[in-house]
This record gives structure tokens, sequence and C-alpha cells, in this order.
């Protein structure tokens, strides 16, 4: 199969109409078989399964997939989007790990997660050169002024330093971070759970426009389709496997963006959490995240995100200390005296060698490197600290 393969395209095309994305039983076919294939088998009643082949005859009844397939790829091309499918050089290969993910305990986490058969795409940027440096920011819808702003200077941040923000474009969290990221001029990706030209919600309509401007859309439901609440969850997926790491900012105890922070650390990716106020239930999700999963790494800035995906020694995030003082960096012995010397009135060497343990001989020595370095003084009748 070259890229470009018009029959491989239009038959990936039609398979995406069979059944919902990541099917574990048709991905498994069309890697035997290749796609026109598998599509030719499915028309013709050798399903695999009788739940296959229910769908397909539900779903093509008195029609042709290939002419849907055709139709369907003219729409695209009049609305400005592009199919990209695993021969073509710009496909993200990193997605192609989740054909790796096994069941969970539940017996769950196989259903409907095995690789895309294809993207529908809106926008100039490539997708392997986009999500090859990327890093997915996810929380709760009904998010609160806090996590808004923490996941803005987060996705600000990343972008800023030239990677891109993925998210699912929903309210909340999904919103501000692919905000932050057009605010810094950066890249940042959609991941849509319908068709890339009617994103939902529509109240991000205007949000939508400038990512599809400046970014990329990208969905594996074709031009058309709807959003429904089941395709969330597949949608979640693609953002865990396609991005080097992913954030979790705010999540409810039950949320889809927990749902997407499992298949991260199923997939051994960095899985990043940013904890919030004990009392707030959109953060419940976070902390137990952090609890119960020892590789979940806690970030509260966007070093601490870089320096999570990054190479070795690619970004390194300074540890927070308070202001610097001058007596920061005296020897153990010259803290000793300091410490002794009282904070009121003056102290005479003989009585502060005893009071920091110390021979008179040292604490000498040590005073006048202390009165060196402003912090003693001496006065009639001892030493004293300088105020």
């Amino acid at each position: 199969m070259t890229p470009g393969d018009d029959a491989d395209r239009a038959a990936r095309v039609a398979l995406t109409t069979v059944t919902e994305p990541g099917n574990r039983t048709v991905w498994a076919m069309v890697q035997e078989a290749g796609a026109p294939a598998t599509l030719e088998r499915l028309l013709h009643g050798g399903a695999p399964t009788a739940a296959l082949r229910t769908a397909v005859q539900t779903r093509f009844a008195g029609a042709d997939p290939r002419t849907m397939a055709g139709e369907t790829l003219l729409r695209a091309e009049r609305l400005g989007a592009r199919i990209v499918v695993p021969a073509d050089d710009e496909w993200p290969s990193r997605v192609d790990e989740l054909s790796a993910l096994e069941l969970d305990a539940a017996g769950t986490i196989n259903q409907h997660v095995r690789p895309p058969l294809c993207f529908w795409a809106r926008g100039a940027g490539r997708l392997d050169e986009w999500l090859g440096r990327s890093v997915a920011i996810v929380g709760a819808r009904a998010a609160t002024d806090y996590g808004r702003h923490v996941a803005t200077e987060l996705a600000y941040g990343v972008a800023a330093a030239g990677w891109t923000v993925v998210s699912g474009g929903a309210f909340g969290i999904d919103a501000a971070s692919h905000l932050g990221a057009l605010a810094a001029e950066g890249r940042t990706v959609a991941v849509l759970a319908c068709g890339v030209d009617r994103p939902y919600p529509a109240g991000n309509a205007a949000m939508f426009e400038r990512i599809a401007e400046s970014g990329l859309l990208i969905s594996e439901w074709p031009p058309g389709s709807e959003p429904q609440r089941h395709r969330f969850l597949i949608r979640n997926r693609v953002i865990a496997a396609a991005t080097a790491g992913t954030v979790l900012v705010e999540a409810a105890a039950r949320s889809g963006a927990s749902q997407t922070m499992n298949r991260v650390l199923a997939l051994n990716r960095p899985a990043m959490v940013v904890p919030g106020p004990v009392t707030s239930a959109m953060s419940v999700g976070c902390h137990e995240l952090l609890r119960n999963h020892p590789d979940a790494m806690l970030v509260t800035e966007a070093a601490h995100v870089l320096e999570g995906v990054g190479r070795i020694g690619e970004y390194w995030a300074e540890p927070v200390r308070g202001p610097a003082q001058r007596r920061d960096d005296l020897d153990e012995e010259s803290a000793l005296v300091l410490e002794a010397v009282p904070r009121k009135g003056t102290i005479a060497p003989e009585e502060l060698a005893v009071r920091a343990g110390l021979a008179v001989r040292t604490v000498l020595r040590r005073l006048s490197l202390l009165e060196l370095a402003g912090l003693v003084e001496r006065r009639e009748g001892g030493v004293a600290l300088v105020k």
C-alpha cells in the first residue's frame, strides 16, 4: 500500500461507519487483511461476531458504503478538511501503541481502545509534527476559577516553550488550555468526538474557528457526525496516546478526565496532576489519582510539566526556595556562633564559646568571618547582631 491509496482511504472511511472507532475486532481484521479486504468481508456477511454482523446490516441496509465514503471525502474536501491514514507520512505513529493495551481488572480497558483507522484533520499543521512534541491538558467541564487560571498558565508556558497543547475543546479546563496556548501564539490541537465541521460545544464556536485557522481540529468521525456521550470516552484514548504526557488540572470523583489518565498510566506515559483545595469537589479525582498511583507526578507550573515530558536534561525545574539570606551559605561552625549571639545586647566571646559549644579560638575566627559578612559587629563589651 502506498501513501494516497484511494481504495485504502475509502475503505477506512467506510469502516468508520460500521462501528465506533477503536473496535478491537475491526482493527484486528484490518491489520491482518487490509482495509479494502476487511470491508468486502463484512459486506458479504463475514463478520466474526454476531454483534458486528448486526451492525453492518443495520448501518449499510440499502446503501453502498463505498459510495457513501466517496461522498464523505468530497464533502470534507469542500470543507477544507483532509483524511490522514497510517500510510501517510504525517500519521502520528504514537497512537499505534494503543494496540498494546491489555484488559484491566474489570475487563473493560480493551473495549474500543485500539488505534484509529484514520483521522480527519482541519488545519494546516502536520499531525506528526504537531503531536510529536505535545502535552495534553485535561480536566473538568464545570471548572472553578482556580482550575481555569492554572490551566491557562500551564498551557501558555508549555506553548511558549514550543510544545503543542492538546485538549478536547470542551468548556472548563479544555477551553482554558486551548486559549492559553493561543494567547502564547503557540500550537494547539482539539481532538473532537464529532465531525470536524461541527465542533462541540457550540458555545466554543469562536475558539474552534481560531484553532482551525492557526492550529488543528482532528477527529476519527467523518464530517457531519454528531457528538454522542459514549464518543467522548472513546475519543479520550487518542488524547492519552497521541501526546508525550497528560496533565490533569481538575476532576470530580468520577469523570472522563480521570478515565483519560487511566489510559495514560496504562500506556506508561507521564501522568501529571495539579493538586487543588482539599475542600473542592473538583479536585477529588486529582487527589485520588495521586494517592493511588505512585507513578503520577504532582505539578504546579509549566516548568514541572516540561521537565516531565522533555528529554533527560532538556528542562530543569528550579527547586522552590524562600528569599535568599546572607546566612544561607554559612558553614556549620559559623552558623552555631551566629545562633548563639543574643537577639538583644552584647555578649563576650568567652560566653559565646560556652553557648555555642566551641573553643574560644574557633569562635574568634568565626566572628571575624561573620563581621566581614555584615552579620555581627563588635561593640564595647562584646559582640552584637547587626540590626
